[in-house]
């Protein structure tokens, strides 16, 4: 992910920010849950050549690699869709490689968000609504990913929207322009509709852009993308501090976790996928299995 790629990382603050008044209320109004939460951790893509030899084993053709991917994690950042929106039959082969535990989780097509802009968009997110069916039980949260020209003074097109969803359909929205992280009116009005809704946020960590670590919860999801920065010391440090944030809300009565990583090389997420999933098992009590990495005698 190139969103907020920085050269260096010299002087860039990776503490997480307080909880936001956002996330206060929403903890206040859960009910308990009464059951421990699903936690989901992942990449972006399977199809990567690139691991092949580390996740994939060597000779593994491309055709086969979902059926890897799938053996080592529980989730997937879908961005593939928001390009190109795949046959029913292509989803739902998809769906079919993977465990009834497995969950995907799909970006709105980029017609809805980027080309028409949430305007007239109708039919587009009818469309893509009816494909996601396809996955069935095994379809996550859907994330609405808008451009970072997409500002607060077009909020009211973005509360339409939203308002047009389905209820019973499961999303998140992730905001990029930097107005959208200060105290203003249709900020705190646009936050509080998608607590109304039961929509989510996406967190996005990512180095050049620490604004968007807004820490706002309007549902009780952390939909989290992950930025590292190729194995770098303070991958390691900025997961150990997202574990112990995730363990205070589920405390609170979390019910679900999303946290997907990024890399600007990918080659280097499997590896930091396996640490996130060591440390959040470690610190949150959860017991997910771990992948196994193929180049034996790496150490962290």
């Amino acid at each position: 992910m190139d969103f907020g790629k920085v050269a260096t990382l010299n002087g860039i603050d990776f503490v997480l920010p307080p909880d936001h008044r956002v996330t206060d209320r929403m903890f206040e109004k859960l009910k308990p849950a009464g059951k421990p939460p699903d936690v989901y951790i992942g990449g972006a893509k399977w199809g990567r050549e690139d691991w092949i030899g580390l996740l994939y084993p060597k000779g593994t053709k491309s055709k086969d690699f979902l059926s890897h991917y799938v053996k080592s994690f529980n989730t997937i950042e879908l961005n593939a869709l928001f390009y190109h929106l795949q046959p029913k039959k292509v989803i739902e082969g998809w769906a079919a490689t993977a465990d009834d535990d497995f969950r995907f989780c799909p970006k709105f097509s980029n017609t809805i968000s980027h080309v028409h802009q949430l305007k007239n968009a109708g039919s587009d997110t009818d469309r893509f609504i009816d494909h996601m069916q396809s996955f069935g039980n095994k379809l996550g949260y859907s994330f609405l990913q808008l451009s970072e020209s997409f500002d607060t003074g077009r909020a009211g097109i973005i509360r339409d929207y939203l308002a047009s969803l389905p209820r019973d359909f499961r999303a998140c929205l992730e905001l990029r322009h930097p107005h959208w992280f200060r105290d203003d009116p249709a900020v705190s009005s646009l936050f509080d509709l998608l607590a109304q809704l039961g929509i989510g946020t996406v967190i996005t960590d990512t180095p050049g852009r620490r604004d968007c670590l807004h820490m706002k919860l309007t549902a009780p999801v952390a939909f989290i993308r992950f930025v590292g920065a190729n194995l770098h010391p303070t991958d390691y440090t900025r997961i150990d501090s997202w574990a112990e944030r995730i363990v205070q809300w589920i405390e609170k009565g979390l019910r679900e976790v999303y946290f997907f990583i990024h890399q600007p090389e990918e080659k280097h997420s499997p590896r930091l996928c396996r640490y996130a999933i060591e440390t959040f098992n470690k610190k949150c009590g959860i017991r997910l299995k771990a992948p196994r990495l193929l180049d034996e005698g790496f150490l962290f």
